[in-house]
């Protein structure tokens, strides 16, 4: 028994000093830090790709941006970056200037200067982020922005259709189509909408835009592809009410299936660039 006794005592005291020893062991915050300015950076690389932006959030992670409710959770955090991110001439950058981490090494935030555009107005301006430890992974808790000006001012627009001035295609579009500006300036740079009547049968050959575009099927049907080679077999059909998002540089084909008039949103200097330069309309005599 009292042998038995004894080797208890010894094992309770080594357990113990192995406690002790873990509740001594510091934390580096120095290294976490460091560690920590590097998750931003590597983090300020993902904004193309939605999915990777995304899962450096926490599972209850929100967001608080201005002029906006609250964002809080995957599903709401996802389909209001995909929204944002989808919107014309979106772009968003920032370099991270600060860091701090708790002496526990599970709590820190970073801060630091952005720069976003989207639809065609530039923003600049400050954050923080309240990052949380999961187990060996820095995760975005919290993330607060906010400009340092007042956004532009954005004037309402309404035209009747009465008062759209209709036109032959512009440079660098197959002939046959009609166009007519509904707001801004496609030739300059910003936001811009124009409508398109099209005959049926008219083909725009896989080209691409510097910048994101945003269509809407008005009436008729056509057809939309993606890649460089145009494959009517691959091709989706949008209807009346149908809507597609091209994001920059996606190389597509557009063949109107029927008599179509459809509404595009884009950010100028309106370009195309086409995939075989054969197929450009400016090239031709």
């Amino acid at each position: 028994m009292r042998t038995n006794r004894y080797a208890c005592v010894v094992g309770l005291a080594a357990l113990l000093a192995a406690a002790c020893q873990q509740k001594t062991v510091t934390v580096s915050v120095e290294q976490e830090r460091t560690a920590l300015m590097q998750r931003d950076r590597d983090w300020s690389q993902t904004t193309k790709d939605p999915d990777r932006f995304l899962s450096y959030f926490t599972s209850d992670g929100s967001v608080y941006a201005p002029g906006m409710p609250l964002v809080k959770g995957t599903d709401a955090l996802r389909k209001t970056y995909t929204e944002m991110s989808s919107a014309p001439g979106f772009s968003l950058t920032w370099t991270v200037t600060k860091a701090e981490v708790s002496a526990s090494g599970d709590l820190g935030y970073t801060a630091g200067n952005y720069k976003l555009a989207m639809g065609g107005a530039p923003e600049s301006g400050k954050y923080i982020t309240i990052w949380r430890k999961e187990g060996t992974e820095w995760k975005v808790a919290e993330d607060i922005f906010n400009a340092d000006t007042a956004g532009p001012v954005v004037e309402h627009v309404m035209v009747a259709p009465t008062a759209l001035v209709w036109g032959e295609s512009p440079p660098g579009l197959p002939a046959g189509a009609k166009f007519a500006v509904v707001a801004g300036d496609p030739s300059q740079p910003g936001p811009f909408v124009i409508r398109v009547m099209a005959p049926a049968g008219f083909t725009v050959p896989p080209h691409w835009h510097p910048t994101a575009e945003h269509l809407t099927v008005i009436s008729g049907t056509v057809a939309l592809g993606m890649g460089d080679k145009a494959d009517p077999s691959a091709m989706t059909t949008l209807e009346a009410g149908g809507y597609a998002v091209l994001p920059a540089e996606m190389r597509h084909s557009f063949v109107s299936q029927t008599a179509s008039t459809f509404q595009v949103h884009g950010t100028g200097p309106f370009a195309i660039t086409y995939v075989n330069p054969a197929d450009d309309p400016r090239l031709k005599k």
